[in-house]
């Protein structure tokens, strides 16, 4: 709290104390622990928020690419929007309560294979997109078929990566994809994969080969969003280096690169049966894929020998990974 707000300061203040006494009554309450439980209070506050306003986005994402591409032209996506839409297309039923009452068993399972606030955030996700659909007027935006495939799929899958980034989700086929695979041995990918031939194939039969086909190019253009939007822009690389001349890589990649590093104890195992032991320091450091040729030059410089592990990493928070390289 700022110096402008005492009483406020002194609120909250006071209930972190009595939140702490209560929960631990026979320890004793210093002003550090209090800053430490009101720290930890904001720093959940910031994540709720953040997680609320992407999940937003992303209803408001896939709610346009539903109804200003997908649904006025009879194209289907897959999963359980796929259903959904489906559903709708051969029968009076409304989409909304469609996903709703669709996504419910999902959710369920969602809450038991993964936790109550990934399910309670799927399902004001989920709720969130029927009323966007229902109350929402999105403009109709083009009836080109080609268009309509890929900004239809674009915007619903940026809707579903949003909401994924938000630690939800729009679509409950992925839930079910993880429990199937703990039983059945098959990847997630290889089970979504099934579960998606057999919405196409019924799309087929109901809406015709052609309709099928463009909304099989709106699932591919709906995925590649996801794991765009999901992995983010940049693509890292984990860079493992074992030299000799660890000191020196270190320094080259903290002053020169620009980079954080963490430093490992190990040995070095080498020759017929690796008995010969010795002890070195292991680098590893986070860099961008454009910085790759660039680290590899300058390891090479200190140490020919160097043993280099490149390893790709999905996405990083803090260390020095967002800092810019330095000249």
């Amino acid at each position: 709290m700022n110096k402008t707000n005492p009483f406020f300061k002194q609120v909250i203040f006071q209930r972190v104390w009595n939140h702490l006494k209560k929960n631990n009554p026979n320890q004793k309450i210093s002003n550090y622990d209090v800053a430490k439980e009101f720290y930890k209070i904001r720093v959940t506050a910031i994540h709720l928020f953040k997680d609320a306003l992407l999940i937003g986005l992303g209803i408001l994402s896939a709610g346009f690419g539903l109804k200003g591409f997908l649904l006025p032209n009879n194209f289907i996506d897959g999963g359980v929007t796929g259903i959904s839409l489906l559903v709708t297309h051969v029968t009076v039923l409304s989409l909304p309560i469609l996903i709703i009452v669709i996504n419910l068993p999902f959710m369920i399972l969602g809450y038991a294979q993964i936790g109550r606030s990934f399910a309670f955030k799927s399902i004001a996700a989920i709720l969130g997109l029927a009323l966007a659909i229902a109350l929402i007027d999105y403009p109709v935006i083009t009836s080109d078929k080609l268009l309509i495939s890929v900004f239809g799929g674009f915007f619903l899958g940026a809707g579903i990566g949003l909401s994924i980034r938000g630690g939800g989700v729009l679509d409950g086929t992925e839930v079910l994809a993880i429990h199937l695979s703990k039983r059945t041995g098959l990847t997630i990918g290889d089970i979504i994969l099934v579960f998606n031939i057999m919405i196409f194939s019924v799309a087929a039969y109901l809406l015709g080969v052609e309709s099928a086909l463009y909304s099989v190019l709106t699932y591919l253009a709906a995925s590649k969003t996801v794991d765009f939007i999901v992995e983010g822009v940049e693509e890292y690389t984990g860079v493992t280096i074992i030299s000799s001349h660890s000191e020196e890589v270190r320094i080259m990649v903290t002053e020169r690169m620009g980079r954080g590093v963490t430093i490992y104890n190990g040995k070095r195992g080498y020759g017929k049966r690796g008995d010969n032991l010795d002890p070195t320091d292991i680098v590893y450091t986070v860099v961008t894929r454009l910085e790759i040729a660039k680290l590899r030059a300058e390891t090479e410089k200190i140490d020919p020998n160097a043993f280099i592990v490149m390893s790709s990493v999905k996405d990083t928070h803090g260390g020095m990974i967002k800092k810019r390289p330095l000249k």
